[in-house]
Parts: C-alpha cells; sequence; structure tokens
C-alpha cells in the first residue's frame, strides 16, 4: 500500500516532463518507501532523508536549464509525507503533526487543495531577513515534544486525517497537489532573497537580469513570474536621471551623530550599466532588489480585491470610517420560529440515593470489595485499583482530619462550607478521587485545579485570582507532587503570581488521622448548596469558577445514567481528564452512583501508547469509553501492530468533544479502520457539553430505539451569516456536521440570537443553545452580574413574551436542532469572530491552514486563531508554530498558501499570519495552546515570531474615503471670507529696528570685518572667545585684538596666491581658529564657506560631502589644520573620493607673522560676504548667499531680541557650520561685543554634563543649544541629577535657553529637559525654541524681554487637511504645538495658500512667508538653476500687498493672536510652525506630517528606539530602530501596522526593522528621511526584517 501510494505521488512529482511520466522502476521505489518508513520512525534526519532521496531520483528528474539539480530536489514540496502510512513499530507515536481537536475530514483537505489550484499563484515579496535572526529558533526547539507535564490537547499526531480513511489517493495524481509540484519544481530560485545580509554600499554585483529579477521572487513563482516580471522592466543601459543638484545628498553626519548612509540621489554613478533597472508606479527608474520587491508588492496590491465599497460621506471634519452596509443579496432566515425542545422525563428510580455522598456510603459498606478505580502507570500496568470498601474508608479519615486536626490559634481552620482546592497530577485519579469525596463527606466544597508547574505558567495568574476570590486558604496534594512544586528559600512551596498564601496539606495516608468509633459524616439529602466548584477560562483570559450545587450533581449523575443506559457494575474506560468536565461527570460523580468500574488512562500513557485505551476497553471487556477525537486518531496511528484487539465489548464509545466540527472525520476514519475489529458503527457517541451547562446532548445507545444519526453539509458562506444553508458536498466552502444525539432528559432546550436580546432563533438560523434543567451550574461564583446573563437567561418569541418562567442557561455552543430533534453544534462563543459583520469560527479557520500542508509545516498542528480589534472592527490573527527544520522558502510559502485557502474558502481575509519557533506558544493545561494567553502576547509585542506576513491592503476595507480636494477657493475671496467672519488677516513682525535708538556702536559700521578692526582698536583686551574642551577647562581663547591679529595673518597668506571674490572652504574642527580664518577671509576680500571636517573614523560617508561642498561651492581652495590635511590626502581618503581633484589645500598652523598690505573693501554692502551650505532634512544641500548688508542686520536684530552687549557672556553649544549657529558662533560676538563660551557638542560625547557645567561656572543667562544636545543631556544625565548637585551645578542663573532648530518644536523633549533639570534650579519658563529656515537663518528667537512661549492644541486630523482647528488639551486626536520663539526685530511674517499665493486669515495654515533685511540673497546653485527657485527669495502676494517682496520659507505654520502683550503693548501674535512641506506625505488626498506618525509608532513597543517613515510609489515605508534583542524584531511589525491605522487611517506598506543608529540624523539632529529612503532602496542599511505588508 504504503508504496503504491508513495509511486503515485512520484509520479505526479514529475508530471511536467511527459517523458518522465513513467513510473519508477520496482527496486527504486522499495528504496524510497524503506526511506519514508526511516523517516517517519526517526531513524534517519530529514536532512539525510533529502540527500538519500535526491540521490534515488536524481537520474529520473529533468534537468532545468541552469538549475543545480540539488537546488530541484530541495525546493520540492516534501511531498512524501503526505500519505505515506506511518510505519510497523509504531507505539511511540513521536509523530510532529496534527493538533489538538481539529482532525479534518478528507473533504476538507481536499476542498483547500482544490480552492489553491483556483488560484494562479500570485506573486508576494518575500520578507528578507537577516542571518542572525533565520537561525534565531528557540532552544526549546530541540527538546523532546513535551515533558509529561503537558498533556491533553496537545495533538501530537502524526499524520492527518487522510491516514487510513477510505480512499488515501486511490493511487492517482491529486489535481491540486499536482499543480503544487510542477510549481515547485519549475520555480526553484536561483538565488534566495532571504539572504539580504549585508549588502556593502559600493560593492555592488552586476547581475544578470534573470537572477535579479529571480532573487526578488520566491520560489513558488516559477516562469509565470518572469513573463510577468519582465513586463514591468526596462531593459536599458542610459543611466539614471539627469543629475540635480539639489539631489545631491550631504552623506556625512556630525560625528556625534550616527554614520549616514552615502547615497547620492539623482547622481548617476555608473553603476547601473547593464543591470536592471525597473520602473516603479511614478516611472521612478531604480535599480535594487529592494525595489523589486516593492515593485512586487504594487502588483498584488494592483489586482482588485474585494467587490467595490459603497460611497462613504465624508463629514467636514470627522473623517467617519465606513460602516459596511449589510450585502442586500446576503441570506436572510426563513424558516419559522423554533420551538423549544423538551427531553424525556427524569424516571424515578426505587432505590436511587438521595446524594451522591450517600452513594458512596451505601456501596462502600455494602460492596466494598467491589472496585470503584483502577489507576495505570506509563507502561500501561495496573498500579492500584480502589475499591468502593478503600475509597469509604479513605474519603472518611480525610473528612475527619481536614475538620479536627487543622488548627490555627485554637480555632479550627476549615467549616463546612469553606473551599478548599484540590491539586493533583493527572496520572493520580485515586488521591483525587479520595480527596475529593472526603470533601464532599467533610461538606467542604472541593476546587480541582491545575498543579502549577513554574511561578509564570500562561493563565495561572488568574487561577490565583479565582482562588482569591473564593477566599481558599489550603490546597490538597499529594505527597509527590508536593514535592515537585517550586520552592521559597524558607523549604516551603513558593507562593505563586497573583496566588493568595496557601497552606499545602498531603493527603497520603500517613498524614490522615483515623476517626474515632463514635465519629460519622454527615450524610444529608442534595441540597441547594455547593458540592464543588469548576473552572473554566473564558476567551479573554479571566477565569471564573462555576458553582454546582448538590441538587444538580445528583440531577445530572442521574440524567446521564438514564441517557447512556448505565447499570450496576459496569466497566467504563475513561481517557479525559478527570478534574473537569465529561472526565469528572462519567468517571468521578456518575460512576459511584452506579457502582460501576473506571479504568483511568493518563495522558502521559497516551503519549506514550496512543493505542492503550483500546488495549484496555479489549483486556477489561469495557462497556463505555469516555474519549476525545484526538484519542481516536492517535490510535488510527499505531493500530498496525496489533492483530488481536476487539471493541466487541463495547455499546458506547462517548466523544466528549463531538460538538467540535472537526470530529466527524475523527469518527468517520475510526470506524473505518475499526469497524474489522467489532466496533458497530452505532456505538459512537458524540456529545455536546459544556462548563455552564454540563451535557446539553447525547447521542444515545442503539437499544433505545433513536432515529439513526444524521450529517449536515452546510454553506460556510451560509453560516458566516447565521443561517443554515444545506449544500452539495461537491462545494469549496462547506461544514459538514454530525449530530451530537438527543436533548438530555429532563431538560428543555432552545436556540437563542447570539447577540441583544435572546429572541428565538428561527429554525434555519444559527444561533446559541440555552438549556433549562435540574442539572446545569448554578453560578459564576462571586460574579452576580456575569451570572445573571449567562445563568439566568428568559429566552422570548418574537412578540417579546418569555417562553416560559424557567430560567435558562447560556452554554456557550453555538448551533441548531436539525430534523428527527437532533442537535447539531457548529461552533463556540469563544472562537467566535465577528468580521465585518459576518460570523467565522476559529475552529474552522485553523482546520483550513491546516490542510493547506503538503510539507508537513507546522509543528505538531499547533495553530491558534484568534480576531484583534484594529480600525473599529475585528481582524483574523493566525499564528502556528513552525516545524524546527522549515526554511526560509518553506515558511513563506506556506503562509501565502494559508492565506489564499482561508480567502477563498472563508470568503474573509487573514490580518496577520505569524509563525513562531516549535515549542514557544503558551500551553493550556493539557498541552493545547492558551489562547488568550497567545493573544495577550500578540498585542503586548512579545510573541517573538521567526515569520510575518501582514495583508492589511486585502482586510481593512472601513478606511474613510480618500480626500478629494476641492476647487481652492481664490484669494480674493479669501480676504474678503476673513473680513465678512471678523478675522484679521495672519501677519505680524518684530519690532521696527529704525525705532529702535540704541547706542549701537556696530551700526555705524556697514561691515563686519570692520567692527573686528574697530574692536581691536578701541577695546584691544575685551576677551571676544572662550573655547572648552571635554574636560571643562579653557582650551584656548582670543580677545578682539588677538582675533584680528590672526585673521590678518590669513588674510596675507591669501591675498598673494588669491583674488578678490574667490571662494575659500574652511574646513576646521569647532574652534577659533574657525572665526580667525572667517575673519581673514573677508579682510583679503575672498569668500569664505564653513564646512564640517571629515570624521576620521568613518571617512566613507563624511568625505564625500566635504568634496561635494568644495565642488558645489567653487571654491578654489581650502584652508584647514595639518591633522585635517593630511587626513584629506590620505590613503583611506582615496577610497572615498578622487583626491587628486582637490583644489590648493593651505593648512594654517604655523602661518608667518605677517600684516596684509591693505585690507579689502567691498563696494558695497549688497556685495557676497558668506556661502552658507546645509543639507536640508530632505537630503537637499543647499548653498544660500548672505551679503554683507543681511550679515550686519542679522547681527544686530539678535543683539536688540537678546540684549547683548560687551559686559554679557553667552554659552554656545551648536555646530558652527550653518545657519543660526554659524551666526551665534562666529558672527554676534564680534558684532556685539560680549563674550561667547564655545563649547563643541562634539565633547558632550565624553562628558555629557559639559555644557550644564559650564553654564553653571559662568553664570550664564542666556545659552543656545541644539535638539541633539538637549537629547544627550536628557538621555545622559537623567539619573545623574543629584550627583550635579553635588557638584555645584546650579542652573537658576538661566534666563532663556534656546534650542537652535529649522523644524516643528520637539514638546516632549523640551519639557523632559526642564523636568528633568528643574531640580538643578532651572526654570520651567527658561526654555524655548529657535525658527530659521534656508531663506532666512532667524526669523523667530525667544529673547530675553517678552511673553513666554504659549502651547496651542490642534486637531490632527484637521491638519491632515491643512486645517487648523484649535481644541482642548487631552482631546481626543489632539497635537500640542508650541510657539518658535519671538519674531525678531525687522522680521515680517505673514501666511499664504501655497496654491493660490493669497494672503490667509488668522489660525489658517499655510505657508510662512518672511520678509527682513536679513533674508538670504538666494540660492548658490551649481547648474546656475536659480530660476527654479527664485521665487523662493522674491515673490508676492497675489492679492492684497502685492508689492512686498516675500521670501517663502517652505514651512507650514499659522500666526494666532494671543491674549499676551509684548513689549510694545501690542497684542502678542505667537507663529507655529507645523512642519516643512518638503517633507509632507500626500497620501489618501491628505497631507501627513511625518513627525506625527513617528511619534504613534514610537509609543507603539517599548523597544522602539527611533522611527523614521517616508513614502516611496504612494506606499507608506516605516523604518523603526530596534533596541532589544533580534527577536522582538517580528513583533513590531504588527503593532506598527495597527497603531498607523488606528491613530492615521493609514495602512502600512513596509516596515524595516534596523538596528540603533541607522536612521541618519544631521547636525541639528533632524532626521534625514530621504537618504533613509535612498539607502533603504539602494539596500544598504542591513536591516534585521523586511516586511511587505501585503
Amino acid at each position: 500500500m504504503a508504496e503504491r501510494t508513495s509511486s503515485g505521488l512520484l509520479t505526479m512529482m514529475l508530471e511536467p516532463t511527459p517523458a518522465v511520466a513513467m513510473t519508477l522502476p520496482a527496486e527504486v521505489r522499495e528504496k524510497l518507501a524503506e526511506l519514508e518508513l526511516e523517516l517517519s520512525e526517526g531513524d534517519i534526519t530529514q536532512k539525510g532523508y533529502e540527500k538519500k532521496r535526491g540521490k534515488l531520483l536524481a537520474p529520473y528528474i529533468p534537468q532545468i536549464q541552469g538549475v543545480d539539480p540539488s537546488l530541484q530536489i530541495d525546493n520540492r514540496i516534501q511531498a512524501s509525507s503526505q500519505a505515506v502510512h506511518p510505519g510497523s513499530k509504531h507505539n511511540k507515536s513521536r509523530a510532529p503533526n496534527t493538533r489538538d481537536e481539529r482532525f479534518r475530514s478528507d473533504l476538507h483537505t481536499e476542498a483547500v487543495q482544490a480552492a489553491l489550484a483556483k488560484y494562479k499563484e500570485r506573486k508576494m515579496p518575500m520578507p528578507s531577513k537577516r542571518r542572525s535572526v533565520l537561525v534565531q529558533s528557540s532552544v526549546e526547539a530541540c527538546t523532546p515534544p513535551d515533558t509529561s507535564s503537558a498533556s491533553e490537547d496537545e495533538g501530537s499526531l502524526r499524520r492527518q486525517g487522510r491516514l487510513a480513511t477510505s480512499t488515501p489517493y486511490q493511487g492517482h495524481g491529486h489535481p491540486a497537489v499536482e499543480h503544487w509540484f510542477n510549481r515547485v519544481i519549475q520555480g526553484s530560485s536561483t538565488s534566495s532573497s532571504a539572504s539580504s545580509t549585508s549588502s556593502h554600499p559600493g560593492g555592488r554585483s552586476v547581475t544578470t537580469t534573470n537572477t535579479t529579477a529571480h532573487a526578488a521572487l520566491n520560489a513558488n513563482a516559477a516562469a509565470t513570474v518572469l513573463a510577468d516580471l519582465m513586463a514591468h522592466t526596462q531593459l536599458d543601459n542610459h543611466s539614471a536621471a539627469p543629475p540635480d543638484v539639489t539631489g545631491l545628498l550631504e552623506r556625512s553626519s556630525r560625528h556625534t551623530e550616527r554614520p549616514q548612509v552615502a547615497s547620492v540621489r539623482g547622481v548617476s554613478r555608473g553603476y547601473n550599466h547593464h543591470t536592471t533597472v525597473m520602473e516603479t508606479a511614478d516611472g521612478v527608474p531604480v535599480n535594487s532588489r529592494v525595489s523589486s520587491k516593492i515593485q512586487q508588492l504594487l502588483n498584488t496590491l494592483k489586482r482588485p480585491k474585494r467587490p467595490p465599497l459603497r460611497e462613504f460621506f465624508v463629514d467636514d471634519f470627522e473623517e467617519l470610517l465606513d460602516v459596511q452596509e449589510p450585502d442586500p443579496n446576503q441570506p436572510k432566515p426563513e424558516g419559522q420560529q423554533m420551538s423549544p425542545l423538551e427531553g424525556d422525563h427524569l424516571g424515578l428510580v426505587n432505590k436511587w440515593p438521595p446524594s451522591l455522598p450517600a452513594a458512596l456510603q451505601r456501596w462502600g459498606t455494602t460492596q466494598p470489595k467491589s472496585p470503584c478505580l483502577t489507576a495505570l502507570d506509563n507502561a500501561g500496568k495496573p498500579v492500584y485499583t480502589l475499591t468502593y470498601g478503600k475509597l469509604w474508608t479513605r474519603s472518611q479519615k480525610l473528612a475527619y482530619t481536614l475538620l479536627n486536626k487543622l488548627s490555627t490559634r485554637n480555632e479550627p481552620l476549615l467549616m463546612p462550607g469553606d473551599r478548599v482546592a484540590l491539586v493533583f497530577p493527572n496520572n493520580d485519579p485515586v488521591m483525587f478521587m479520595v480527596a475529593f469525596y472526603g470533601c464532599l463527606l467533610a461538606e467542604l466544597v472541593p476546587v480541582p485545579i491545575e498543579v502549577p508547574l513554574t511561578r509564570k505558567d500562561a493563565g495561572s495568574q488568574q487561577i490565583g485570582f479565582l482562588l482569591g476570590s473564593c477566599g481558599v486558604t489550603l490546597a490538597l496534594t499529594t505527597d509527590a507532587c508536593q514535592k515537585g512544586l517550586p520552592k521559597a528559600q524558607t523549604g516551603e512551596v513558593a507562593t505563586f503570581k497573583g496566588w493568595p498564601r496557601l497552606l499545602w496539606f498531603v493527603t497520603d495516608g500517613k498524614h490522615v488521622v483515623k476517626p474515632p468509633k463514635d465519629w460519622h459524616p454527615p450524610i444529608r439529602e442534595a441540597s441547594n448548596d455547593i458540592a464543588y466548584i469548576e473552572y473554566k477560562t473564558s476567551k479573554e483570559g479571566s477565569t471564573m469558577g462555576i458553582t454546582v450545587s448538590h441538587s444538580a450533581m445528583l440531577a445530572h449523575c442521574h440524567a446521564l445514567t438514564q441517557a447512556c443506559c448505565y447499570t450496576e457494575a459496569e466497566t467504563i474506560t475513561n481517557v479525559l481528564d478527570f478534574k473537569r468536565e465529561a472526565g469528572l461527570w462519567h468517571g468521578v460523580l456518575t460512576s459511584v452512583m452506579n457502582r460501576m468500574h473506571v479504568i483511568s488512562i493518563p495522558y502521559s500513557l497516551m503519549k506514550v501508547n496512543p493505542l492503550s485505551w483500546i488495549q484496555k476497553v479489549h483486556t477489561y471487556k469495557a462497556r463505555v469509553a469516555v474519549v476525545k477525537s484526538r484519542d481516536m486518531h492517535w490510535s488510527l496511528l499505531a493500530q498496525r501492530d496489533q492483530r488481536d484487539i476487539s471493541l466487541s465489548s463495547l455499546r458506547m464509545l462517548i466523544v466528549a468533544d463531538g460538538a467540535n466540527p472537526w470530529s466527524i472525520s475523527s469518527c468517520d476514519a475510526f470506524l473505518n479502520v475499526f469497524q474489522a475489529r467489532g466496533l458497530r458503527p452505532e456505538v459512537i457517541c458524540p456529545c455536546a457539553s459544556s462548563s455552564e451547562a454540563m451535557t446539553v446532548a447525547i447521542r444515545r445507545p442503539p437499544e433505545m430505539g433513536v432515529p439513526p444519526p444524521g450529517k449536515a453539509v452546510l454553506s460556510m458562506g451560509g453560516l458566516s451569516h447565521s443561517v443554515i444553508r444545506v449544500d452539495t458536498e461537491e462545494k469549496l466552502s462547506v461544514l459538514t456536521v454530525q449530530d451530537v444525539g438527543q436533548v438530555m432528559p429532563g431538560a428543555v432546550v432552545c436556540v437563542v440570537r447570539v447577540e441583544g436580546t435572546p429572541y428565538l432563533c428561527q429554525t434555519d438560523e444559527v444561533g446559541e443553545i440555552c438549556v433549562s434543567s435540574g442539572s446545569t451550574g448554578v453560578a459564576y461564583y462571586g460574579l452576580p452580574g456575569m451570572t445573571k446573563n449567562v445563568f439566568e437567561t428568559i429566552p422570548v418569541m418574537s412578540s417579546g413574551v418569555p417562553i416560559s418562567d424557567r430560567p435558562f442557561t447560556r452554554t456557550s455552543l453555538l448551533g441548531f436542532v436539525g430534523p428527527d430533534n437532533l442537535v447539531f453544534v457548529v461552533g463556540k462563543m469563544d472562537g467566535l469572530m465577528v468580521v465585518s459583520g459576518r460570523r467565522h469560527n476559529a475552529d474552522d479557520v485553523v482546520a483550513t491552514a491546516l490542510a493547506v500542508e503538503p510539507m508537513k509545516f507546522v509543528y505538531r498542528g499547533r495553530i491558534a486563531v484568534f480576531s484583534v480589534s484594529v480600525l473599529h472592527d475585528e481582524r483574523i490573527v493566525v499564528v502556528a508554530e513552525q516545524r524546527p527544520d522549515a526554511s526560509e522558502e518553506d515558511s513563506f510559502q506556506w503562509m501565502s498558501r494559508v492565506l489564499q485557502a482561508i480567502d477563498s474558502i472563508h470568503q474573509v481575509g487573514v490580518y496577520c499570519l505569524a509563525l513562531v519557533p516549535a515549542n514557544t506558544l503558551p500551553k493550556a493545561p493539557l498541552g493545547g495552546i492558551h489562547i488568550s494567553e497567545t493573544k495577550q502576547r500578540f498585542l503586548e509585542g512579545a510573541l517573538h515570531p521567526c515569520n510575518v506576513l501582514m495583508c492589511p491592503h486585502t482586510c481593512v476595507t472601513n478606511l474613510p474615503k480618500p480626500r478629494q480636494k476641492q476647487p481652492e477657493v481664490g484669494p480674493a475671496s479669501m480676504i474678503v471670507g476673513n473680513l465678512v467672519a471678523g478675522k484679521r488677516i495672519a501677519q505680524a513682525c518684530g519690532r521696527d529696528v529704525a525705532q529702535l535708538e540704541d547706542n549701537d556702536q556696530a551700526r555705524k559700521f556697514l561691515y563686519i570685518q570692520d567692527v573686528l578692526q574697530w574692536r581691536a582698536q578701541a577695546t584691544p583686551d575685551h576677551p571676544l572667545f572662550l573655547v572648552l574642551n571635554a574636560k571643562g577647562t579653557v582650551a584656548s581663547t582670543a580677545s578682539c585684538l588677538q582675533l584680528h591679529k590672526r585673521a590678518e595673518r590669513v588674510a596675507a597668506a591669501l591675498m598673494g596666491r588669491l583674488n578678490t571674490g574667490d571662494h575659500v572652504a574652511l574646513v576646521y574642527p569647532p574652534g577659533i581658529d574657525l572665526i580667525a580664518t572667517f575673519y581673514g577671509c573677508l579682510y583679503a576680500g575672498c569668500v569664505p564657506v564653513t564646512v564640517r571636517p571629515p570624521h576620521p573614523q568613518n571617512l566613507a560617508t563624511t568625505l564625500p560631502t566635504v568634496k561635494m561642498i568644495v565642488e558645489v561651492s567653487k571654491s578654489v581652495c581650502i584652508l584647514t589644520t595639518q591633522a585635517i590635511m593630511k587626513l584629506l590626502k590620505s590613503k583611506e581618503a582615496a577610497a572615498a573620493v578622487d583626491i587628486k581633484s582637490w583644489p590648493m589645500v593651505l593648512d594654517t598652523d604655523d602661518l608667518p607673522r605677517k600684516k596684509s598690505p591693505q585690507m579689502y573693501k567691498p563696494p558695497t554692502p549688497e556685495m557676497l560676504a558668506y556661502l552658507d551650505f546645509s543639507v536640508s532634512t530632505t537630503g537637499i544641500l543647499a548653498g544660500v548667499k548672505m551679503s554683507h548688508a543681511a550679515t550686519s542686520a542679522l547681527c544686530r536684530s539678535i543683539k536688540l531680541q537678546c540684549e547683548l552687549y560687551p559686559s554679557r557672556q553667552i554659552a554656545i553649544c551648536l555646530d558652527p557650520y550653518c545657519g543660526l549657529g554659524f551666526a551665534l558662533w562666529c558672527l554676534c560676538s564680534v558684532y556685539s561685543g560680549h563674550q561667547s563660551i564655545l563649547v563643541p557638542p562634539l565633547e558632550l560625547e565624553s562628558n555629557a554634563s559639559l555644557w550644564l557645567a559650564a553654564v553653571s561656572q559662568y553664570k550664564v543667562r542666556v545659552t543656545f543649544c541644539s535638539y541633539s544636545v538637549m537629547e544627550m543631556c536628557t538621555k545622559g544625565l537623567g539619573s545623574q541629577t543629584e550627583a550635579l548637585r553635588l557638584r555645584n551645578v546650579n542652573l537658576s542663573c538661566v534666563r532663556t535657553c534656546m534650542v537652535v532648530a529649522e523644524e516643528r518644536p520637539r514638546i516632549a523633549l523640551t519639557q523632559s529637559f526642564s523636568k528633568i533639570f528643574k531640580d538643578l534650579g532651572l526654570s520651567p519658563r527658561a526654555v524655548s525654541t529657535t525658527f530659521g529656515c534656508r531663506v532666512n537663518v532667524a526669523i523667530c528667537l525667544q529673547g530675553t524681554a517678552g511673553p513666554d512661549p504659549t502651547t496651542v492644541y490642534v486637531d490632527m486630523r484637521a491638519l491632515r487637511h491643512d486645517r487648523v482647528r484649535l481644541v482642548e488639551r487631552g482631546s481626543p486626536h489632539s497635537l500640542p504645538l508650541m510657539e518658535s520663539g519671538k519674531i525678531l526685530p525687522g522680521v515680517k511674517v505673514i501666511i499664504a495658500n501655497t496654491e493660490t499665493k493669497g494672503p490667509l486669515g488668522d489660525s489658517h495654515l499655510g505657508e510662512v512667508w518672511v520678509s527682513s533685511p536679513h533674508n538670504a540673497t538666494g540660492y548658490y546653485t551649481v547648474y546656475g538653476e536659480e530660476a527654479l527657485h527664485a521665487d523662493h527669495f522674491n515673490t508676492k502676494l497675489s492679492f492684497g500687498d502685492t508689492q512686498t517682496m516675500w521670501a517663502r520659507t517652505g514651512y507650514l505654520g499659522f500666526l494666532r493672536r494671543t491674549e499676551l502683550t509684548d513689549a510694545s503693548g501690542e497684542r502678542h501674535d505667537a507663529l507655529y510652525v507645523v512642519g516643512s512641506l518638503d517633507e509632507t506625505l500626500e497620501l489618501r488626498g491628505m497631507r501627513y506630517h511625518p513627525i506625527d506618525i513617528e511619534t504613534s509608532v514610537i509609543r507603539s513597543h517599548k523597544s522602539i528606539a527611533e522611527c523614521a517613515v517616508f513614502t516611496w510609489t504612494n506606499l507608506l515605508v516605516v523604518v523603526v530602530e530596534l533596541e532589544g534583542s533580534e527577536q522582538e524584531a517580528l513583533d513590531l511589525v504588527a503593532l506598527v501596522t495597527n497603531v498607523v491605522l488606528e491613530e492615521h487611517y493609514l495602512i502600512v506598506g513596509v516596515v524595516v526593522v534596523v538596528d540603533p543608529g541607522v536612521i541618519p540624523i544631521n547636525s541639528r539632529g533632524e532626521k534625514q528621511r530621504m537618504h533613509l529612503r535612498d539607502g533603504f532602496l539602494a539596500d544598504q542599511l542591513d536591516p534585521i526584517y523586511v516586511a511587505y505588508n501585503m
């Protein structure tokens, strides 16, 4: 048999070439069969198996062109294991695979395969992962499958339900499977994209088209894919787009900052010859593996997925999510209202005992030798048989001991009615039974729970809450178990997390006392007092105790006895957990009622020998067996070994989980095999039960003359709308269910609607089954509210009239009543997932996933399915454990096929599919998966998956409608509208410079160099500069005269060599040299350009930037120090740039003391003074021209705002190379005469407290820093404020501390800085920000006078529509914005519409335009493209004041008139900067600021250190830095996707997880998102993981 099947499979595998469709030679087939056997026995590893099999087949598999045959073999799905029967010695059952309660029918597997065959394989980009992550599989993955602690629901079965079922394959190739094999053989990829580990910038191999395309596709895509891809591929060797200077990137970073990725956007480096240039959706040519993946992602997204959604309506502000309208064609129930169904009457039996203890007393005294319970060891040998006499006497002893021998302070410890925990292992039923009946006799309430194995078992904390709420103080256990529990230092049993303090009492013989002759336990009639409490875990993971009264316990035994026709002294085998549910009801309670003999089979024995229960039925001629479908399944695997088993003694095989949709295939398969061994078909009796309602229905034994069993084939689509539609078995999406028999005697059953008022269902509608009888649970202990909902439901008819006055109990089973009054169950409330109004059952989805498994992929069939709520709907998440030996390609292929199968069979999208290493999902007490704990870990980001696939694009169909841009209102109407509304036009200005008469001596000089000469004469020894080193000591100083002299020397050196007007690059570390050479250039009539020196440890990324600035600025000479000069010409430098093309390099270290012949006098102040080069956050290198007039105006403006005089000292911790940092460092002191204490930010790396210590030491009132400095202080000194105070650091002197920035103020950072250093005397009012940009380096600066900066809260959703809507602090979607300092004297600001260029009203969002004497005069660019940007510097309004010349800042912001008054007594106008226009992302018609999305993402998980977002071809790419172990990388994917959906209504396209420090930052601490984008596309980030969301 095995032989035939495997050859059948082989012929299928070889289908692609007709020539090989012949069958293999017999001897090869035999050898293959042997190999299969060895593999299934575990005598050979998977790898060895592959190798040998490959050798055997090599001669018969046609070689695919150019593909290594071993690859072909590897890539074939391990088909073999599909249908080969397990070997003969199979009593060990190590089988890796299948699933606790979910054995699916052949039907289902075939449906899935057929569904998959319908799909033309969609290409999905495969996630790329770093090697270290690939290898990471859990330590436990190598441990043996389970220790005996684990238990029941672990399905460790070898093959699926199809194993020995009727027709394993009938030898012919199954079309769907064949389809997959053909695919796989053809598509073995020549290079795996999983290995995108380290691709170094620059070292890019030139690949042929084929491989590039191939590498990006996974193995299953094959030839069709290539054809498809070539359609999108432009084979062309022309280079990329023409160079564009704005595209030149600064690739350096400040040395303090993280090294940046070197990539030059728009500049062709000549790599692209002969490589594939793909055009992305925007027609942008790119060439990299990343972008080919994005292209595939776009291709998968282009396909229309769901039917088009109906229109949503967009309210002016609230973007309403689309509410899914019910489909008018969806099936609706058409039957009449169901009528409640009554069971038989409970018969009256004369000799029925009045209570269970009474029954025990009766049998213990009249039939003491009669066997009650036989316990087996792990070898299946009977260890002990408990007789009724023994049970009676031992229970009495225990009862007496508990009531009389346990005391605290002479008070008895326990009173009747107290709750007692029973902690017994699964292999000791005897001790449990004695303890249970001992408690009943003592009138104590037993609470059986699982043995806690570690202090942090999944769900054990919840058990602790249950014990606490039940007031349990004593736990009963066995000696062996007590020894095995974790101990505290004292030797006592440790207190488990969340548990109350317990006394542990061992119930073994030596600890219990024989009662005196005159003591008898009270034997009462069954009352409504609580008999025992059974625990149950809810869907959310909370544990409830269900109380069962004595009368209900007795009535349930009575009903079971009648339904199952139990008779006295029958033998019953029980495989179930005897502590709860069916195992307890049949094996501990009803058995004693009827003096039956129970053979208890422990789970540990079942794992070793799955046939044990059948052998015991045979040995003991048992009449009844109580099992789960899993046990039947296991026994199929090993049945070969046993010839002489007979099951003819069985009259009832009770299938306790018969309500599970997947039990039917187990029952069928079991019957197929064991009918030959005496099993009669009518003996199989599925039953349905729940903890709350106990047994709900059971199929009666045949002797009761019941109707034949029923089967229903239901449409899955109908069920998702709670409607029953019988379907033909051919349809793909059907569910086959069996009945669970008739209602219990004495019970009334009805089916009610799941949500809302419990109306009775119609006859063809699925609802929750409710039971009213005397034998259900009574309440949830201590939870009156939930008890009322569940145990006291009053079902009503459609008219609203209650159907009876008796309360019903909800069973949490979903089902209906079928023909012949048979009950059918199609799911459980716990597994119900309501997605867009349709209901899906978690178990059904699990079964579909398991059916997609030709390669035996899921480890032991362990799959968890649950739903999480994201963006106002449930989303389905599937988590599976993968086999330790599964490859990346296998995983990805399996995942994409599971998605397709679920989509096709259930018509529902999976939101997230995650694979975790084997043995890492949290286990439930008996081995199954702890679903609620798994969900909890998923949401907390603690699941640590090794593969993730998110498909938000297909599932999330309720996004708000993309915004349609309305035609803009014209500028004139805008003004009129504002006038009508009484709003002022948004414009503001600083104080008027002309009217500010101050004794400013420097004003008489037109040029800053003249000011220096004047100061050198007037106050030669006045100190201007003082530079500190890392130790906090003075490294160098300069007085007016010293600076002048040094500048003269530089001028003298230049004058002989250069012409006036030449540009000179100054490449110096921060210090006096830089300042002196700057003035030296001005003295010589040259134009200085300050450039940050390259970082010696990081030349490759920092040197090209230096080179670029030198070239773009057309510098004819470089001035620098000797050390840097050597560096520029070193061997290492030659590797990064062409060192031969440097212009003349002069070192200024030892210049001769020569006075220059005469100073250069510029003819007009409009002449160029210096060039200021800086890289914008969008990665554009822009140099602006600063004239002499603008330079003086800038200095004067800052002097007035900060009240700077020669007697003042200010501390500056900024980079001196561009913008306001340069002006404060090099210009202001010379102009105003104050002393500047210069702290190079680089020094803070070795001494974080340097800047603050200097501020304190020099008692500085005004200080400037950058965000990166502030961040270093908050992170580095946060915990050291106490130590700083001891060093006498005192910041109470600071009046203003200004952060120099070109971005929206970072409120969180400035606030935490203020909070941390408040202890050192820093006034909370002191910290503020400045704002400048390329067109004007200083627009706002807080200064010393004027009102404090104000903060407003705006609605983030309105901002996306370019509107400002002020809201209260703390309201949802609110975003705090802080004013960017006060507008400088002489500066005028207006807010203009970006499109119409008309002025806007107060509190309207628009572009900030600025007019001031210190505006820069224009960009200095290479290719003479000034025209492109001319309007940045001289623009006029299209309406209103059309005369004034304005410069456009490129930043969005708004002005708002506040209630405060400024220095001049006017009402103060505050400017709020929202963000740079270039940075904004246009998505779904709305404008997003990256920082807002990034803030949400950083909040989503504790290990996200930093985040940056950008878009690429309309996909949102989120890059997160992981600060933690690489295991956590994949946890972030789902959390990031969730938070961006919830807070921004955007679907993330790609999530990239990288190491800390990868996101490039410029000297101002701003993220360089475009650099990052280029690095990502050029594959230079070495990401830990890249996830492409489908």
